[in-house]
């Protein structure tokens, strides 16, 4: 199995990516970055006042999109983790979720970084259950089960997997 240093974030490798959370390519949008340590994936987040739900309190769609997006990330690096290959080899791998269902534990601060660690449960073939845990301050405050489907899987064209 070949893995991936930590200085490696997965949404460097997706060409053409264009999403509100985990898209390069978004200038408006919230450019998660999730990286390996060990066999859980991190990701780093720090929001911005106009992310707030409630004064000092975080959105609970903009939490719920970090969480999906570093979950979809994470299914495709696990996949390329799974056949030994490098993240942004051919054939290319994109992820889209199927279920998510979110267990908001605490009101997460929007004024602290939050940390989000996924876990995979299993894969199976296209399929990829996922568990994904939000932390602020330490304390956790969501609790996450994701299920993500390959969606695509092919050579890059034009700079986008998509076109």
């Amino acid at each position: 199995m070949m893995v991936e240093p930590e200085s490696i974030y997965f949404q460097d490798h997706m060409p053409g990516n264009v999403c509100f959370g985990c898209g390069i390519e978004n200038q408006n949008g919230l450019h998660i970055q999730s990286y390996w340590k060990g066999e859980e994936s991190i990701c780093l987040w720090e929001s911005e006042p106009r992310y707030q739900g409630w004064v000092k309190i975080m959105n609970g769609g903009v939490l719920a999109t970090i969480i999906d997006c570093h979950c979809m990330g994470t299914a495709m690096a696990a996949a390329y983790r799974e056949e030994g290959r490098l993240l942004g080899s051919e054939p290319y791998y994109r992820y889209a979720t199927a279920s998510i269902k979110l267990d908001y534990l605490k009101p997460t601060p929007n004024d602290y970084p939050v940390t989000l660690r996924a876990q995979i449960v299993e894969i199976k073939g296209r399929r990829t259950t996922l568990t994904c845990q939000a932390y602020s301050e330490g304390e956790m405050t969501v609790r996450a089960e994701v299920v993500a489907v390959r969606v695509f899987e092919g050579e890059q064209e034009r700079g986008s997997p998509f076109t």
